[in-house]
């Protein structure tokens, strides 16, 4: 049975020209999760609901997360859950950088566990949100692999990838394990 994914968009959501929403509107088995309040995220409630959106879904399935969801993925796995597939982890963001978002709570302290999910983490160099080093921390812990993307900011909206190609051929990667 080919996997579904399911997209996991980090603060404010990922608008109409992300890379995620690229990916969910050019494939039917994409579906993304939807959060009560995209701008205040609360990373109990966004677990949460990412459980429930699990618990509903044909099995099996491949989480894809940006930025805060990455963090919401480590909550969600450190607690009892529905078996996924594997996890693309993109541009995961540190907590303790001054530009990580004040509305957002309970994301102080990052889940460090070995996921029992195959995972990739994507990063870049020059991520204002996170440093290499921090990357590399929760790639270790999480027991994913993680790939350096060069320079590519936050791989978000603003770093101009449109549908991404790159990111999907990772994607690819852990729908085929």
């Amino acid at each position: 049975m080919k996997p579904s994914v399911l997209i996991l968009p980090g603060y404010q959501g990922s608008g109409e020209t992300h890379w995620q929403t690229h990916w969910e509107k050019a494939n039917s088995d994409f579906f993304r999760v939807e959060q009560r309040d995209w701008e205040e995220p609360i990373a109990s409630e966004w677990a949460e609901q990412l459980e429930q959106t699990l618990q509903k879904c044909e099995k099996p399935v491949v989480l894809v997360a940006h930025s805060i969801a990455c963090l919401v993925l480590a909550h969600w796995a450190s607690k009892a859950h529905t078996p996924i597939k594997g996890a693309l982890i993109v541009a995961p963001p540190n907590p303790e950088e001054a530009i990580f978002p004040k509305s957002a709570q309970g994301f102080a302290q990052t889940p460090m566990m070995r996921f029992d999910f195959p995972s990739i983490v994507l990063a870049s160099s020059d991520d204002p949100y996170a440093t290499m080093a921090y990357s590399r921390r929760l790639s270790d812990a999480w027991g994913s692999k993680l790939i350096d993307l060069g320079k590519r900011g936050h791989i978000n909206t603003q770093s101009n990838l449109g549908a991404w190609e790159e990111g999907y051929a990772y994607l690819q990667s852990l729908l085929h394990m």
